[in-house]
Formats: structure tokens, C-alpha cells, sequence
């Protein structure tokens, strides 16, 4: 199993910037690719950035150019820096991982709000 814990969602002014932290823990002997993902009111869940072990990473076009996703093997961790932020960017920011345990699952964590304002 794989637990999930974000960190560093908030409040803040269109323009600012926040930067998301996601631990992972548990029993896995590794994990594969982590990312993140952001649910707004009344809409579906969408990916917002990937990287693979290697650090190959994956972002979304609404996103590109503003938003840098990072991770620290070592520390089993999963960094989103957001930059130059919307108020469309408002919504809650998942955590994903795939864990092997040795089977590969998807986990996810709790969710961590972020609002922006105008």
C-alpha cells in the first residue's frame, strides 16, 4: 500500500504562486510515475503534469510554460511549482502515483485546495 499526503495548497492573488508537495509512504518497493492532477467544481478530473523516475515530465497545455513538476526519488516525493497562477486554475490538486508492491497499483491522495482570485 501506498499512502499519499499533499501539502501547499492555499489562497492566493491571480499572478502568485504556490508550490505543491506530495510524500509518499508505505509498503512499495518503488514507485513509477507520479503526478499530479485538479478537479474544479462541476468539472472532471484532468491531468495537469507528469514525470516518470527517469524525470521525464508531461504537462498539460493549460498549464505549460507556468507550472514545473519535480520529484526526489530518494525522498519519495512529488513537487508542483505553479507560477504566473489564474483564477481558472482554482480547483482541488490530486497526487497520483503508481506503487509497486511488487504489483503496480494507482493511488491517490486526499487533495489539497487551491484558490485563486482576481
Amino acid at each position: 500500500q501506498v499512502q499519499l499526503v499533499e501539502s501547499g495548497g492555499g489562497l492566493v492573488q491571480a499572478g502568485g504562486s504556490l508550490r505543491l508537495s506530495c510524500a509518499a509512504s508505505g509498503s512499495f518497493f518503488r514507485l513509477g510515475v507520479m503526478g499530479w492532477y485538479r478537479q474544479a467544481p462541476e468539472k472532471q478530473r484532468e491531468l495537469v503534469a507528469t514525470i516518470t523516475g527517469g524525470g521525464r515530465t508531461t504537462y498539460a497545455d493549460s498549464v505549460k510554460g507556468r507550472f514545473t513538476i519535480s520529484r526526489d526519488n530518494a525522498k519519495n516525493a512529488v513537487y508542483l511549482q505553479m507560477n504566473s497562477l489564474k483564477p481558472e486554475d482554482t480547483a482541488v490538486y490530486y497526487c497520483n502515483a503508481e506503487g509497486f508492491t511488487p504489483y503496480k497499483s494507482v493511488y491517490w491522495g486526499q487533495g489539497t485546495q487551491v484558490t485563486v482570485s482576481s
